[in-house]
């Protein structure tokens, strides 16, 4: 999903800050769809900082909601969490399945006015929605995604939220959009591209069926997803909001599942190409929906020893310079572009990690226990409700 490390690297519209972030995902329910509260998210990002032989300080977060679990428009207890370990926030708010985000900006609101520039100076980007073309799109429909939303529905939040904070130290973060690689080359969606100052891209090669998902071809099928994705925004800064390879699950298709793979990828996609160069938000330091039967999680019980070892080798086997076919190097009039098939699977999963009720009053008190990205695949679903379900996971920030 992106053309090159250096444009995704490259300084950030509205005076952000070129750092390259190193993080995970993280939402607002643990295991047992109970709440998280402040102690939850401090274990969390001290196990983060202090993994052991990681390639760099794992010193932020993306969050998928700004409301405190089961409450109406209190702020979000990882608020606080970050505060106190100096965690960077990568904020978000849910946009699918609902004509209101007011519980959102006031959750945030009420953050900004207790905590000023305490909290506001550790806020990296605000995403305003999360994989909602992809939903809307002809591939989410057929696989049955769940209710997205349109271009002309993202615009009208992103600009309820610039209203919202224009008086106050968040009018200067970027904000951005998280979709699917192939909702990026949608020509369709070109609006939603002009409207936000990065592009935050959530891609799966795991569940690239039908074009060779092995492992061996991972970091492949990453570039040509990322290139794709740089060639069709125009330069603006792309952000890995999730990616990963589960350690334990299913086999799909050709990929398999397990700790030597997702050491693999760790290397073949985070190293060689991720991690200290573009903003990377890994999925995940840890698992919390226990009807997935995809299991992505780095460490067990949040230990700072990873399930495998953490450092980067110093050669690869991906080749460099994975083609980008002109198809894919530019924005596509329907949107379902594919790099390397024509076969329509969902190539970026995508998730409903934030947190949705279809009213967008309190998306975190559901008792669906979707979990992000390739975390909700389900334990019996089928096909085309795995992959779809895979894009709603970002909705419910339940990890």
């Amino acid at each position: 999903m992106r053309p090159t490390a250096v444009i995704a690297a490259g300084v950030l519209a509205t005076g952000a800050s070129a750092e390259n972030y190193l993080g995970f995902n993280s939402g607002a329910t643990k295991a047992d769809r109970s709440a998280k509260f402040k102690s939850d998210w401090v274990a969390e990002f001290e196990t983060a900082q202090n993994l052991k032989n990681a390639p760099g300080t794992f010193n932020a977060v993306r969050l998928y909601t700004n409301v405190q679990a089961y409450a109406t428009n209190d702020p979000i207890q990882a608020f606080d969490a970050a505060m106190e370990t100096n965690t960077k926030m990568l904020l978000g708010i849910w946009t699918s399945g609902t004509d209101s985000i007011d519980n959102e900006l006031t959750a945030l609101k009420k953050a900004v006015e207790k905590h000023g520039k305490k909290f506001t100076d550790l806020v990296i980007g605000m995403s305003i929605g999360s994989e909602d073309l992809y939903r809307v799109s002809e591939t989410g429909i057929i696989n049955k995604a769940g209710v997205g939303a349109g271009p002309d529905v993202l615009i009208k939040f992103i600009n309820q939220y610039k209203k919202a904070f224009a008086d106050t130290p968040l009018s200067s973060v970027p904000i951005g959009h998280v979709d699917t690689w192939d909702a990026w080359t949608n020509g369709t969606n070109k609006a939603v591209v002009d409207a936000v100052d990065w592009v935050g891209v959530d891609e799966y090669p795991y569940y690239e069926n039908g074009k060779g998902n092995g492992i061996k071809n991972s970091g492949q099928l990453f570039d040509r997803a990322f290139n794709a994705v740089t060639g069709a925004v125009g330069g603006k800064p792309v952000w890995v909001t999730e990616t990963g390879w589960p350690a334990s699950g299913k086999t799909w298709d050709q990929a398999v599942a397990s700790v030597e793979n997702a050491k693999y990828y760790w290397n073949e996609v985070g190293c060689r190409k991720l991690f200290n160069k573009v903003p990377t938000f890994w999925y995940n330091l840890r698992d919390s929906n226990p009807d997935n039967e995809m299991k992505f999680a780095i460490t067990e019980n949040l230990s700072t020893d990873p399930l495998f070892d953490l450092t980067c080798p110093t050669k690869f086997e991906t080749p460099d310079g994975t083609a980008t076919t002109s198809s894919s190097a530019s924005p596509s009039s329907t949107g379902v572009s594919t790099p390397g098939s024509t076969n329509g699977s969902s190539s970026g999963t995508g998730t409903t990690e934030g947190g949705a009720t279809g009213t967008g009053s309190n998306p975190q008190a559901t008792t669906t226990g979707v979990e992000t990205g390739a975390a909700v695949m389900g334990k019996s679903l089928s096909a085309a409700a795995v992959v779809s379900l895979a894009l709603v996971a970002g909705l419910f920030a339940l990890f």
